[in-house]
Formats: C-alpha cells, sequence, structure tokens
C-alpha cells in the first residue's frame, strides 16, 4: 500500500465543481478559463512554427527569444531587468513554476507564511517537501492584510512568504503600503518571497500592478510566477514562466529539468513573436474590466451588494444575507437547481470556514455572462 505523503487532500474543487456543472448543463463561472476564441494570429504563429519544424525539445530554460522578450517587458514595465540568459525560465504553466520554486526553496521543518484565502496548490507543495505552512486570515470583505498578525508569526523558522498579486480568489490587490510593509517585515532575516503575479495585467480602476521586481530590497530574494495562459487566454496551452536572480534560479532549474525538463516548444516560438504587439496585454485590464462591470452592473440590479474585484477575474459574491446555507452547499444548491457554478470561498482555506462567499469568474463571453445574471436573478427571487 502506498503511503499518502498528503492524505487529506482530494480532488481539487476545480474539477469537482466543472464536472457538477456539465452534469446538470450548468452555466460554468467556476473554473478559471475564458469561454471565448483566443487570437487567430497566435494561432496561426503556433502553426507557422510547427510547420518550420520547431517540434523538437526546447532548450531546457526555455526558448532564448522568448527569455529575451519576457526580459525587456519586465524591464519596461517594472525597471527591473533580468538575465535571460540566467534569470528566466519557461514553465509548463503558472502551477509548475510554483512547484518548481518551492521545491527549491523549502527543506524539511521550514515554516511558510501563506495569506488565506488561497489558491489551493501553495499549501500541498508547501507539505510535499516537509514544510509546515502558517496562515494569515485575509477578512472579507476588502481582504487586506493584518501585517501586525504576520510579524507575529515570523520566527527563526520561516524560510518563504507567498504572496498573490492580484490576488486569486479575493480579487484584492497588494498596494505600494503592503509591500513597503513586506520588505519592512524581512529586512533582517533570510525570509524569502514567492510572488505569484500570473494577473499582473489584469487590473482595475486605474490601479497599478506593484511587482516585486519594482522593489529593489525584495527582487534579490524573490521569484516572481508568470503565466502567457492567463495573458492570452489560453490556459490549456500551460505555458508560464518564473524569473529569480540567478542563485535562486540555479536551484529553480534543478527542480525544473527533472520535472518537465522544458515547455512546448512551438507556442513558445509563437508567443515570443506575438509579445511584440504590447497592447495585447497592456489593455487586457480595460478588457475585462468591461466585463467586470458588466456582470456586476447585472447582480447589482437584481439586488447583490457587489464589492468590486479590483484585479483577476474573479469576483467574490457575498450571499450572507440571502442564507444561512455554508458555502459549499450554496453552490452545490446553484448548480443543481439552478444552473449555475461557482467556487466556494472556503474551499481556498485550510480550515474550510464559512462565509457564505462564493467566487464567480467572468472570463467568459458576454453572452454567458448575461446568461448567468439570470440564473441568479433567479435564486435571489427565491429567497426575497
Amino acid at each position: 500500500m502506498i503511503h499518502s505523503k498528503i492524505p487529506n487532500i482530494g480532488t481539487s474543487i476545480f474539477a469537482v465543481m466543472s464536472k457538477m456543472a456539465s452534469e446538470y448543463n450548468a452555466v460554468n463561472l467556476s473554473q478559471g478559463f475564458p469561454d471565448f476564441q483566443i487570437s487567430e494570429e497566435l494561432i496561426d504563429l503556433v502553426g507557422k512554427y510547427m510547420k518550420n519544424g520547431n517540434n523538437q525539445y526546447a532548450p531546457m530554460p526555455g526558448v532564448q527569444v522568448l527569455r529575451e522578450k519576457i526580459s525587456a517587458k519586465i524591464n519596461k514595465l517594472y525597471s527591473r531587468y533580468y538575465n535571460p540568459e540566467t534569470e528566466i525560465t519557461i514553465t509548463a504553466g503558472g502551477t509548475q513554476a510554483l512547484n518548481s520554486a518551492i521545491t527549491a526553496i523549502v527543506n524539511e521543518g521550514d515554516e511558510v507564511i501563506i495569506f488565506e484565502p488561497a489558491y489551493d496548490s501553495y499549501s500541498p507543495v508547501v507539505k510535499l517537501n516537509g514544510g509546515q505552512s502558517v496562515y494569515v486570515t485575509l477578512e472579507a470583505p476588502e481582504y487586506n492584510v493584518d501585517w501586525q498578525e504576520v510579524n507575529k508569526l515570523i520566527n527563526s523558522r520561516t524560510r518563504l512568504i507567498i504572496i498573490n498579486t492580484p490576488h486569486n480568489p479575493t480579487g484584492n490587490i497588494f498596494s505600494d503600503e503592503d509591500m513597503i510593509m513586506l520588505q519592512k517585515m524581512i529586512l533582517g532575516t533570510k525570509i524569502m518571497i514567492l510572488s505569484d503575479e500570473v494577473y499582473e495585467h489584469i487590473i482595475f480602476d486605474g490601479f497599478e500592478h506593484n511587482s516585486i521586481a519594482k522593489y529593489p530590497q525584495l527582487v534579490d530574494r524573490s521569484v516572481i510566477v508568470g503565466s502567457f495562459g492567463k495573458t492570452y487566454h489560453a490556459t490549456g496551452w500551460k505555458t508560464g514562466y518564473c524569473v529569480a536572480p540567478e542563485k535562486i534560479m540555479n536551484e529553480i532549474r534543478k527542480i525544473h529539468q527533472f520535472t518537465v525538463f522544458a515547455a512546448n516548444t512551438p507556442i513558445q516560438h509563437a508567443i515570443a513573436e506575438y509579445m511584440d504587439n504590447e497592447n495585447e496585454y497592456l489593455k487586457l485590464g480595460k478588457f475585462y474590466q468591461r466585463k467586470r462591470d458588466l456582470f456586476n452592473g447585472y447582480l447589482t440590479e437584481i439586488g447583490y451588494k457587489i464589492n468590486p474585484s479590483k484585479g483577476t477575474y474573479f469576483q467574490a459574491v457575498d450571499f450572507s444575507e440571502m442564507t444561512d446555507l455554508s458555502d459549499n452547499l450554496l453552490a452545490e444548491k446553484l448548480i443543481k437547481e439552478f444552473g449555475i457554478a461557482s467556487i466556494p470561498m472556503s474551499a481556498f482555506s485550510h480550515g474550510q470556514t464559512s462565509e457564505n462567499i462564493l467566487r464567480f469568474c467572468f472570463a467568459k463571453s458576454d453572452e454567458t455572462l448575461e446568461l448567468a445574471a439570470e440564473k441568479l436573478d433567479d435564486f435571489y427571487k427565491s429567497v426575497k
């Protein structure tokens, strides 16, 4: 018999809810992927590079030209140069980058500070590497960080702090003040930072993305993770990257090469060429803000109270004034009886506590969002 290394981990909530959505033919606003087509130009570029013979293994760190484009983009946006040869690695999606980074950094007995609600891959990987997750709760509805609480938790065993901005699942963002507080917390320590920035270009209402790359006193001890799947609406391509100072990247690449060795070759070439069109990512926030406003407008008109997402393509909706059901039971009810799928917010917390909050993905066509609103209107009328 196999002795499970993560015995309390079951099937991902995303897979569970999407499967249930399919079974009940529900509108699926649960798993975070677009239901609209990606760029025809980008698809054609993949075909071009396939036909040109770029179908064998890419170099282990990734296609050189793509690493150069990433370096140039980060330098232009955040005024930080990363060496394409030694400080950038292309990965098989953002989750693989996170896995490789955590595995490279965390050792037996290390503590890792995680802000909850949190993307569900962080803690299991910490556990797999013998570490212990230490949680800081982000309180609804604003989901801001209590830095005094963070300071209380830092000790000699603290090895890593994982941040995520823009934040999945809450839609909040780290402010400049947050980054300065983080900086103060770790100066004089050996603590490292893993910054999950896969939604960096999906930010709203005139806010700026405060990348770790903008903060000199943080950047030398930090790993940044990015995702082309989020940027180019192609989550199924599983192409991401991580950047870090050379000494850190050397260790990440040791893990990376024995996990996947290299990511998809023709897709890397295609993305590298497509990156020349900067507007495709620089206007992404505007693109998704319109969808957020459309979805939230429908819900507000119905009667829901909405605290608008500041980034990502997720919107948290509070149902506490409408039902006493736990968010898990509420999510199940909405699928089975009203035909609309979401993710219960408690799924992003280790304690599975419920505040009757559900997360909806608005990276959908306008028609899908309108249909989803109709389903949520039916529920609203049923409880009012």
